[in-house]
């Protein structure tokens, strides 16, 4: 499960469906219900394949041996995993709401809405934080200094 292959399926999935969730849907929630649950479904394989890293990653930071740059990856993907939990899960419960027009479930809407937002920007800097593994997905590798270039 954890080939290279794997992630790479399993990030554009995430990434597409991610997308599709913020398309703009007026009256009928289901398009955004569905596209949304599986958006989530990708969340989790994603946090499941990585979690060996996580763990392992977390146990540096605790003994203060991350130097600067992956400190900063690891804060981003720490708020990543944060805001996105609270965005899926505050999604499920504004279903109520959508769908059973249960009233005093809408703050669950807002907040949904509110870090879905936040968790977007944040996919911005991760994404530009790995950008240059972004791109040896699809075969863009960065050039390799030659001895001679050093």
């Amino acid at each position: 499960m954890n080939s290279r292959s794997t992630k790479i399926i399993v990030d554009i999935l995430m990434t597409v469906f991610l997308i599709l969730s913020f398309i703009r849907w007026e009256g009928d929630a289901t398009f955004h219900i569905i596209v949304g649950s599986a958006c989530s479904l990708f969340f989790a394989v994603h946090v499941l394949i990585h979690r060996k890293w996580l763990k392992a990653v977390t146990k540096s930071c605790m003994a203060g041996k991350l130097n600067k740059k992956h400190k900063g990856k690891y804060v981003v993907n720490i708020l990543l995993l944060i805001i996105w939990s609270v965005a899926i899960i505050t999604g499920f419960l504004a279903i109520g709401y959508f769908v059973g027009g249960v009233e005093r479930m809408a703050i669950f809407s807002r907040i949904h809405g509110i870090s879905s937002r936040v968790g977007l920007v944040l996919i911005v800097v991760h994404a530009v934080q790995h950008w240059v593994q972004i791109k040896s997905y699809f075969g863009r590798r960065k050039a390799q200094k030659s001895e001679s270039d050093v």
